[in-house]
C-alpha cells in the first residue's frame, strides 16, 4: 500500500470540471485524511435552517449568518461544530470540548456544554453532514484533477459570504488558481 501524506487542514476546492452536483464550487475543509479515507465539512453551502431550531444551546455562539451549513452528502442526520480558537494555533492548552484539527481550527463536542466553551471561540459553524472518501477514494479524484489543493485560513471556516467563499479562496493562490476564480458560472454563455 502507498504512503498517504495527510492533506488534514487543507481545502479541496471543486474545479470547473468536477460533475458531481454535491460539490459544484464547493470548498470542502479536510478534518481527517489518512491511509483510511477521508472525512471533511463543505464550507460554502448555508441551509434555510437556523442553528437554533437544531441544536438551540448552541444558537448563540454560531456566527453569521447563524444557520446549518450543509457538511456533504453523508450522514445529514449529523451535526458537526468546527471552531476556530484564537491561539489555538500556538500549542496553548485546548479548552475542554475542543479538539484541535489543524493550527486554531478545531472540532467542537456538541454534547458538552456550551459554557465550556463561550468564551475561547472565536467563531462557530454547525454542519449537517459531512463529506466522505473511502481509501485512495480521494487520491483517484485528485488524480482525475476533480479537486484543487490548498491552504486553509481559520476565517474560511466563518466566512461572511459563504456564497463568494470559492471564488476568493481561488483569487487568494499565487499561482494560475488565481485565474481561475473568474471562471464563468455557465461557460456556454460565453
Amino acid at each position: 500500500m502507498t504512503e498517504v501524506s495527510s492533506l488534514t487542514g487543507r481545502l479541496l476546492v471543486a474545479t470547473p470540471a468536477l460533475a458531481d452536483p454535491n460539490f459544484d464550487r464547493a470548498v470542502v475543509l479536510l478534518l481527517d485524511h489518512d491511509e483510511e479515507g477521508s472525512l471533511g465539512v463543505v464550507l460554502n453551502r448555508p441551509t434555510p435552517v437556523d442553528v437554533g431550531d437544531i441544536l438551540e444551546a448552541w444558537a448563540d455562539l454560531a456566527v453569521e449568518p447563524g444557520v446549518v451549513f450543509q457538511g456533504g452528502p453523508v450522514s445529514l442526520d449529523s451535526a458537526l461544530g468546527v471552531a476556530v480558537i484564537p491561539g489555538g494555533a500556538s500549542g496553548e492548552s485546548t479548552p475542554l470540548g475542543w479538539r484541535r484539527v489543524h493550527g486554531a481550527i478545531g472540532l467542537v463536542d456538541l454534547e458538552a456544554p456550551p459554557e465550556l466553551l463561550a468564551a475561547a471561540l472565536g467563531s462557530l459553524r454547525i454542519f449537517a453532514g459531512y463529506a466522505g472518501w473511502g481509501p485512495g477514494q480521494l487520491e483517484d479524484e485528485l488524480v482525475e484533477g476533480a479537486w484543487y489543493v490548498v491552504e486553509s485560513e481559520p476565517g474560511d471556516v466563518s466566512s461572511p459570504s459563504p456564497e463568494r467563499l470559492w471564488r476568493e479562496v481561488l483569487r487568494r493562490q499565487r499561482s494560475e488558481l488565481a485565474m481561475v476564480a473568474t471562471y464563468p458560472d455557465d461557460p456556454s454563455l460565453n
